[in-house]
């Protein structure tokens, strides 16, 4: 017989803060609290993934072997398999912040919310100085 801890999904769902972050991945359950800051993708990656199977998340991401690994140190039990309903994988916890993965556009969003507004009253400082010095 097994010694694993087995949890229930809405165990591991309540482990969806920065100070308190559980993953599972291919039913088993990783605290990942202290990777957070050390997440090359940032901890937003990972908190999106709480709450649901992050499966999908882990593996369509290509991780190297040695994030594989390094899965191991974190690992603190198993998933109670029949707690988990078979769309799990679409469904993110209710609780779970979205994650944004391409920041660019909104970025680009606000860059141009200050920049034309701005260019348009060049726009008609320079109109006005060359309609006066005409």
């Amino acid at each position: 017989m097994s010694n694993n801890k087995v949890f229930t999904l809405a165990e591991i769902a309540q482990h969806n803060k920065s100070n308190d972050c559980w993953l599972l991945i291919r039913g088993k359950v990783y605290n990942v609290t202290k990777f957070l800051n050390d997440h090359p993708g940032g901890d937003d990656v990972l908190l999106s993934s709480t709450g649901k199977d992050a499966t999908d998340d882990f593996d369509d991401v290509g991780h190297s072997s040695s994030a594989e690994a390094m899965l191991e140190e974190f690992y603190v039990g198993d998933i109670d398999t029949s707690t988990i309903s078979s769309n799990v994988n679409n469904n993110a916890s209710p609780n779970q912040p979205h994650y944004n993965q391409d920041k660019t556009p909104q970025f680009i969003i606000n860059l141009l919310q200050f920049l034309i507004p701005l260019f348009i009253l060049g726009l008609a400082f320079a109109v006005r100085f060359y309609t006066k010095s005409a």
